[in-house]
């Protein structure tokens, strides 16, 4: 998804995505606007309210960003006065604690933070606010190994009280509160949900890149998104398996299906994009 793109379709909203002003005022450097949540979203959001004193947050933000072309990676450029990480901090740990609170649920969830070293001083502060609450991880060479690096600090920082892993791409900063609560509903029930809305999309196969070899029927396709939630004993389960088995995953909850174990597709929004492109 290009970052232009995503700005005009932002600038379309009658709700401000912006972090909240308490949250923007840990640090200096970020813009203090605060978020426009309307009344109709929470309303219509409250009785998807869930108990999440269980589960907690990974957030991902240690990838290099390469197809960005930026001086650094996506996750630290700026949307409309904040960088795109922020949108995520700030609804794991201000929006969606208020809104739980609101609805007379669990208690604020943790989340763990995915951040290269040379970025984690910066955000500091951040971890100093929220502390008990709020930890970093180190990155892995791929996906998987930030991933398994995030739930062993997860595991750490609730004592294993952590029953669901919820992971979250730092480039998706437009997920919403109901589909983080209607992911980890489906994944209580199954072990196992990943967010996700169906393929519009035309889809080719080729097997050079040059000649197409057919047309893949769209009915069942769907594109995921995240946060995907999984058991955490299930993903340190899966995790061994890919090792012992030198497996390639594409994403979290294909460690689950190559355990055999069923996954639950959980409907999305189609306005939950990732930002890739400038």
């Amino acid at each position: 998804m290009r970052i232009a793109i995503l700005l005009s379709f932002l600038a379309s909203l009658s709700c401000a995505f912006q972090p909240t002003t308490h949250f923007a005022s840990i640090h200096h450097q970020h813009a203090q606007r605060s978020t426009r949540t309307t009344t109709t979203q929470l309303d219509a959001a409250a009785e998807h309210a869930i108990d999440m004193g269980d589960v907690g947050f990974v957030v991902l933000a240690g990838g290099k960003g390469s197809r960005m072309k930026a001086s650094m990676p996506k996750q630290f450029l700026e949307l409309r006065g904040a960088p795109i990480l922020h949108y995520s901090l700030d609804l794991f740990l201000e929006r969606l604690p208020a809104f739980l609170a609101a609805n007379e649920k669990s208690s604020p969830p943790l989340v763990v933070l995915v951040m290269d070293p040379s970025y984690q001083s910066e955000y500091q502060p951040i971890v100093d606010q929220y502390k008990g609450r709020l930890a970093f991880a180190l990155p892995g060479v791929e996906r998987q190994g930030s991933v398994e690096n995030g739930l062993s600090k997860l595991v750490e920082l609730s004592k294993g009280k952590c029953t669901y892993a919820a992971i979250h791409d730092s480039a998706r900063p437009l997920v919403t509160i109901k589909e983080v609560c209607d992911v980890v509903a489906d994944a209580k029930k199954t072990g196992a949900a990943v967010l996700g809305v169906p393929c519009k999309a035309t889809i080719k196969e080729s097997e050079d890149g040059e000649i197409v070899l057919r047309t893949i029927p769209r009915a069942r396709l769907w594109e995921v998104h995240t946060p995907q939630v999984i058991k955490a004993d299930l993903l340190q389960q899966g995790f061994r398996k890919v090792a012992e088995e030198n497996l390639e995953v594409t994403d979290d909850v294909s460690i689950v299906e190559a355990m055999g174990e069923p996954v639950k597709l959980t409907l999305g929004e189609y306005t939950n994009l990732k930002i890739t492109t400038p």
